[in-house]
């Protein structure tokens, strides 16, 4: 019989791979599409990138927030999502281990590494060289605008998850439902296998 601490051991592993495998493909993507990109359309990228990391973390605070109590009576008028929802509330510790800790922290050091990689091309689209005072001043601006919009988009997010938490939990079951049932990804029961239950 297998005792909390090592399924927690089991999940901390996974977490560590499935980290591994994300980072690279982002920093692969990222670095890929940066390199063949204006200035101009690099810093959208990196915005993007910011933007990604706010998205799960407002689904990671809302996972916590939520209540299973709502899901139950949509999952037994058979709204799609709702036994979705279902596992994400129940399993809330996971998902925001994942959304906030996996996506959030990737998001936030492949955007450093991008925004060094925008800051680089900028100062060479003006002709200055590496290390000098413009490159400086570009640097330290489009990092803290970068490190501005992260922080006060999270504590914004943060607070609509809180509010909204309910919405939230169930838009994202009702994609899971739409990757599942009509696009036959499997998703849920690769998360939740060892905690899933019967949500009927």
């Amino acid at each position: 019989m297998k005792l909390p601490f090592d399924k927690s051991i089991n999940w901390s592993i996974s977490v560590a791979v499935i980290t591994f495998v994300l980072a690279a493909l982002f920093a692969i993507i990222s670095t890929a599409l940066l390199n063949g990109l204006s200035w101009a359309a690099g810093m959208i990228v990196v915005f993007c990138i910011v933007l990604i990391g706010i998205l799960f973390d407002i689904i990671g605070v809302a996972a916590t927030a939520s209540q299973e109590k709502p899901f139950h009576a949509m999952a037994a008028e058979k709204v799609h999502g709702a036994k979705q929802a279902i596992l994400i509330t129940r399993n809330a510790d996971r998902v925001a281990s994942f959304c906030n800790d996996v996506i959030g922290d990737i998001s936030g050091i492949v955007s450093g590494t991008a925004s060094a990689i925008v800051v680089i091309q900028l100062t060479i689209q003006f002709g200055q060289g590496d290390g000098s005072l413009f490159q400086t001043i570009v640097s330290v601006i489009f990092t803290s605008v970068v490190a501005a919009m992260t922080v006060g988009g999270k504590a914004l997010g943060k607070t609509y998850a809180i509010r909204y938490s309910k919405n939230v939990v169930f838009q994202v079951g009702r994609l899971l439902y739409i990757l599942e049932e009509k696009l036959k990804i499997k998703i849920t029961p690769r998360i939740f296998n060892s905690k899933r239950q019967k949500t009927k």
